[in-house]
């Protein structure tokens, strides 16, 4: 299992996420190389595969996980990462097979329970987006599971 695997509850084939680069603080960095042999390139789009736009921001959203499960780690309860709110997404460049990004997140602040977070993704020194999003960390409650 890996360190981002033990931090969050995405699995193969929904975790975007390869490593943590760094963290300090409130802010996090991670990398992700996005492989040709996963099969959403075959249907986006065939012949000409680029990333979708929304698993890019899932690896931002899951980064903010990992940071978020760090910052409460040895508080007990456990807990898991809610998206709460998304907002100004903005695409710069797409992210071809193969290409590898930096992830990173910070969180800007925390308003009853949901953590206020900005992230961004850079190929090379191209930027590729940015958003603004919101978590709450909850504590599972009457979740039933099949796994």
């Amino acid at each position: 299992m890996t360190e981002v695997e033990k931090l969050i509850p995405h699995r193969p084939p929904f975790l975007f996420v390869d490593e943590i680069v760094s963290h300090e603080g409130e802010t996090l960095t991670a990398r992700r190389t996005w492989r040709a042999d996963e099969d959403f390139y075959k249907g986006h789009y065939p012949g000409a595969p680029i990333t979708p736009g929304v698993l890019l921001c899932e690896s931002v959203f899951q980064t903010g996980a990992i940071l978020m499960a760090r910052l409460f780690a040895g508080q007990g309860g456990g807990g898991v990462p809610l998206l709460a709110k998304v907002g100004d997404v903005r695409f710069r460049n797409p992210v071809y097979p193969g290409e590898t990004t930096l992830i990173e997140v910070k969180r800007k602040e925390t308003l009853g329970g949901f953590h206020m977070m900005s992230g961004s993704i850079k190929s090379g020194d191209k930027r590729v987006l940015t958003v603004e999003f919101a978590v709450a960390w909850k504590a599972p409650e009457g979740q039933v599971t099949t796994a």
